[in-house]
């Protein structure tokens, strides 16, 4: 039969046949406590191995208590969600989870954002009536993620990404009974394992098992010294989602707010990323170009498709996954490393002071952004182009411990020239906008011609994988979108097995791109949320005056006064780069 018919909580209700009990309950308004469970809707992908035991519910006849997360209905089925038996049961597993949990929530990265936190109090647990040996590992210290497996409650939902959306396969079940814990293969450390540092793991954790790399008091210190020239850029999914930290709708752009607190802080410039989108696309969109030209004459050797290399969990990935192809992607540096380059550079000769006592700081949704500030490339005699990542989260902490009133604060305005952007460098933020945002640039510098429109929608969207032909004046230019390193995969596959149809593609390794980056605040699995952050990006690009990155007035500046043309030498020295087989 296709339909079901059953009672919950004394409700009689109808759903498909295939429903489980939490999402019939869920359906008429019934709130069942989980903490392994998590569907991801708009992946279509959810996690249930209903290992935890917290959605137990009784069902009339059934001798045991049902895990409501894994249990399908069934004709006639009689459930009570809040039994006393239910509630006592409930309980009970969690006062076990807790007995071999640290007791330091006060000192908790996760503390006040932590599920099994809020489940004890949901529960009313106020003491615990078993005592026993409890784990202990070691912590695990990677460059941008922190693994405290003492914290870990084997819901596996970080195992769930890392191995069903993002395929990586880092992180698994390991040992067996009270021994078990989810970690990569023989307990390697992070950074020695394929780990891209994506950070999809540290946004579905529920507790303080997997957070990123606290940056937080080197940049106070930083603040604190009088010595140093302290200048910070912020990412375009940050302003799309910072507000959610203080209790604003999804999807509420801050913009003006965010720079607002940021000179608050105390930084001495307050610069946008989006500068360096649009420097992105001058050099990424140029590459494009002189590849399609070698290819249309002939050339057998170009490597199409071109590839983005905005992201670095992306880059990280290819190079463990698919080291043969590190020739494809474009060389561009990713907007962030654009930025600290010019700004230890360029900048630096501009207020005549040395690289060495200018900190670059980055607000950025993204916890690989931290591991990729300190690749070796990227450093000039030790000396990185950018110090420090803070996630939106970190900065969202920052910002209250501060006492600052985000909500109250007035719109103020980026300083220049690092400051001023594009429409075409703000939907950098989401799955899409990349690549939309070259071809606004690429489509006029090759035609000579004004675009006829400047919005592609048939680049925009949420499904994994997407594809467009954009007419460049007579070329069908054939482009590819992915976001989900699952989804990447698929394409590059694609490519391996000479089946590929694009000319270019535009891969971001989040889900949503950067607006569901693994440094944006805690949206449990929410689509809504998602398209609501990108809704706000979108609306960010049409309230922009200037919408196409080769018309930002910097931008052409920079280049007269110091890069001379897209591709140059210089340009070439200071904004890009190279990859690795990290197999090796």
């Amino acid at each position: 039969m296709d339909t079901i018919n059953l009672t919950i909580d004394n409700k009689s209700i109808v759903v498909k046949n295939g429903t489980t009990i939490l999402e019939a309950a869920s359906g008429i308004g019934v709130h069942v406590p989980t903490l392994c469970h998590m569907k991801l809707h708009d992946l279509n992908i959810e996690n249930k191995p209903g290992g935890c035991r917290v959605c137990v519910v009784e069902v009339e006849g059934r001798r045991n208590l049902a895990p409501a997360c894994c249990t399908e209905v069934a004709e006639g089925m009689v459930v009570n969600t809040h039994s006393i038996r239910a509630i006592n049961a409930r309980r009970t597993v969690m006062e076990l989870i807790l007995s071999d949990h640290p007791a330091d929530c006060l000192i908790c990265a996760k503390s006040g954002n932590c599920e099994l936190q809020d489940m004890a109090h949901q529960l009313g647990i106020r003491e615990i009536h078993y005592q026993g040996e409890q784990s202990h590992y070691r912590e695990d210290t990677s460059p941008a993620i922190i693994r405290e497996v003492d914290k870990c409650i084997m819901c596996r939902r970080c195992e769930m990404m890392c191995n069903e959306v993002q395929t990586v396969g880092v992180l698994s079940a390991i040992n067996r009974g009270f021994n078990s814990v989810v970690s990569p293969a023989f307990e390697m450390n992070l950074d020695h394992s394929v780990c891209t540092y994506c950070g999809q793991c540290v946004a579905v954790c529920p507790t303080g098992a997997l957070t990123e790399v606290d940056e937080t008091g080197n940049v106070i210190r930083a603040l604190s010294d009088p010595s140093k020239t302290v200048i910070v850029q912020t990412a375009p999914a940050v302003r799309a989602a910072l507000g959610e930290e203080f209790g604003m709708e999804a999807g509420t752009l801050v913009t003006g707010k965010l720079v607002a607190s940021l000179k608050q802080l105390g930084f001495d410039y307050v610069f946008d990323t989006d500068f360096a989108a649009d420097l992105t696309i001058m050099e990424e969109g140029t590459e494009l170009l002189n590849r399609l030209s070698k290819h249309l004459s002939g050339d057998k050797d170009v490597k199409l498709p071109i590839l983005t290399s905005c992201c670095p969990a992306w880059v990280k990935f290819f190079e463990h996954q698919f080291p043969e192809m590190k020739d494809i992607p474009s060389t561009a540096r990713s907007p962030q490393q654009m930025f600290g380059s010019i700004a230890k550079t360029y900048f630096a000769d501009k207020l005549g002071i040395n690289r060495e006592d200018l900190v670059v700081v980055s607000i950025m949704p993204c916890v690989a952004k931290k591991y990729e500030c300190g690749r070796e490339e990227f450093k000039t005699n030790d000396n990185p182009d950018v110090d420090y990542a803070l996630t939106t989260r970190e900065l969202a902490a920052l910002i209250k411990i501060s006492n600052i009133d985000f909500r109250t604060l007035p719109n103020e305005t980026f300083d220049n020239p690092l400051g001023e952007s594009t429409g075409a460098a703000v939907i950098f933020g989401t799955t899409g906008g990349v690549i939309e945002a070259a071809v606004r640039t690429a489509y006029e510098i090759h035609t000579k011609k004004e675009l006829p429109r400047i919005d592609f929608a048939e680049l925009r969207g949420m499904e994994g994988i997407r594809k467009a032909t954009i007419d460049f004046d007579g070329f069908p230019l054939k482009i590819g979108i992915a976001h989900g390193l699952g989804n990447a995969r698929k394409l590059l596959e694609d490519i391996q097995a000479g089946k590929s149809e694009f000319h270019a593609i535009e891969i971001m390794s989040c889900p949503g791109g950067c607006i569901g980056g693994g440094g944006q605040p805690y949206h449990h699995g929410n689509a809504e949320v998602l398209k609501k952050r990108q809704m706000a990006i979108y609306q960010e690009d049409k309230n922009k005056v200037i919408r196409k990155s080769h018309e930002n007035p910097y931008i052409i500046e920079l280049y007269e006064e110091f890069l001379g043309e897209p591709m140059s030498e210089k340009a070439h020295h200071l904004l890009h780069t190279e990859y690795f087989d990290r197999t090796e």
